[in-house]
């Protein structure tokens, strides 16, 4: 059986990501075909550094349809302007015209610094993305076999959360998850809903856990297996995050941190609602680390895993 091929969008220039690509390679085997959308003379310098010997084939755009692509290869397709500052831009645009085209509906991309790369346009990869392809509802979930998070608003200001924190973002979160993992992971989800304050309580006379979640929750129960809200502060306990296969907190932190605490490295990070599989390690380029040969592979290992067959 042929599988549509995974388009990598490695990221940063200086970034950890062929590191872990040549060592999940190595250690892992991906049986769908793999094509690499970046410099050829970034991608070399790479292979002679961490002694990688798989060969890799050059493809071209203008030939890419006509292609014929086997299981268990790796490819390029390579962008020049890799002085350029608007260069992993460049990548991904490339990889989201190709998945527009019916090329692939499977997206991998390397870690990305948010500061460089999307210059305060946007609040994450996330939106980047999900605004490329004109999709309004999306949301972000950090996957885990065991448990998994997702956060009602991303990378947003402390101070900016409460307001954006409505009924209608909520329900929306909860259908989307909802759907993944019917689609692709076969069941339906227990879901816990944290509360937006400390123990879903306030001393001011407007609190959003009682006006806002704890009523979206209860109109949800006779289609979905959700509970909520419940307290952020001890959602986490093992015996009670056993009770869930996702939970979805109101902002970034408050999901993120306990989950890679729990987990660290053995996580995912995958955009759902959009009209593909988009799908990055949970980690960031780690710059001080390039060059070391010392950094973990696993979270990429899952990311291609789960793509991989599908």
């Amino acid at each position: 059986m042929s599988f549509k091929p995974i388009l990598i969008v490695p990221g940063e220039k200086k970034s950890i990501f062929f590191e872990i690509f040549f060592k999940t390679i190595k250690s892992k085997k991906i049986v769908s075909p793999l094509i690499l959308i970046c410099n050829k003379k970034i991608l070399y310098n790479e292979i002679k550094r961490y002694k990688f010997k798989s060969k890799i084939e050059t493809i071209y755009f203008e030939k890419i349809f006509q292609k014929k692509f086997f299981n268990k290869k790796i490819y390029l397709i390579e962008i020049k302007n890799q002085r350029s500052e608007s260069y992993v831009q460049s990548c991904f645009e490339l990889a989201f015209k190709l998945i527009k085209k019916g090329l692939s509906n499977k997206l991998l991309n390397g870690p990305i610094n948010k500061s460089k790369t999307l210059k305060k346009k946007y609040l994450g990869m996330t939106e980047y993305i999900a605004q490329n392809f004109k999709q309004k509802k999306f949301a972000m979930l950090i996957y885990n076999k065991q448990l998994s998070v997702c956060p009602v608003t991303t990378h947003l200001p402390l101070k900016h959360v409460t307001n954006k924190i409505t009924k209608k973002l909520i329900k929306e979160k909860v259908i989307i998850v909802n759907n993944f993992f019917k689609k692709f992971l076969g069941y339906q989800p227990r879901i816990g809903i944290t509360g937006l304050n400390p123990h879903c309580e306030s001393i001011l006379k407007y609190n959003e856990d009682t006006k806002i979640i704890s009523p979206v929750v209860h109109s949800m129960k006779k289609s979905f297996l959700i509970k909520g809200p419940l307290p952020s502060d001890t959602i986490f306990l093992k015996n009670n995050r056993k009770k869930f296969d996702v939970i979805i907190g109101m902002y970034h932190d408050q999901v993120l941190t306990p989950i890679k605490t729990l987990y660290e490295y053995d996580a995912i990070n995958i955009t759902i609602g959009l009209p593909f599989l988009r799908v990055t390690p949970d980690h960031g380029p780690n710059e001080n680390m390039v060059g070391r040969n010392k950094s973990d592979p696993t979270s990429l290992i899952k990311a291609m895993s789960f793509l991989d067959r599908r």
